[in-house]
């Protein structure tokens, strides 16, 4: 019951989520999906301490991924990336916990694969910037829109994780 009042009192300030309930958006883009690599993704961030309350396999239309990457609209690859974003199925997910979002663009790290670090996602497994397998949200603002673009209030579960004590401090 708590869980659901702090729900409904974050949409309402539109504040999202802070401190160990920090929350933020990631996809396993297409090529990721593809590749089989959604469970080892999954596996990273659940090694790491974050909980999971949304995931789902979704055949993203063209319209939800121009809103959804509407700032880059402008830029000569938009059309490309739509095209690319809705050629398979993308696992969609919320996950949360303290500094989720900061900390997960760690763990994938940077968008061009070539100067992304061993041990992140895209140091592992990516070779150019055009099949670079994961998303995620970049602030804490993106985090609020793109989870509200892609889940409903009631496909996001608040539950409790049995093993928070020996996570955090």
């Amino acid at each position: 019951m708590i869980c659901l009042l702090l729900t409904i009192f974050a949409n309402v300030l539109q504040t999202g989520w802070t401190g160990l309930n920090e929350r933020t958006f990631v996809a396993v883009k297409p090529d990721g999906v593809q590749r089989r690599l959604v469970g080892d993704i999954v596996h990273r961030f659940e090694k790491k301490g974050f909980k999971l309350v949304g995931m789902k396999l979704v055949q993203a239309s063209e319209d939800l991924l121009k809103e959804h990457y509407r700032d880059l609209r402008a830029k000569p690859f938009f059309n490309g990336l739509i095209q690319y974003m809705s050629a398979g199925p993308v696992v969609a997910m919320v996950w949360q916990g303290l500094d989720v979002v900061k900390t997960s663009r760690k763990m994938m790290g940077e968008t061009n694969p070539a100067d992304s670090l061993p041990g992140t996602v895209r140091g592992d497994y990516c070779v150019e910037v055009g099949r670079n397998v994961i998303h995620g949200s970049d602030s804490v603002e993106s985090a609020q829109r793109e989870i509200a673009l892609w889940f409903s209030q009631d496909e996001l579960h608040c539950w409790e994780d049995h093993s928070i004590r020996w996570i955090y401090a």
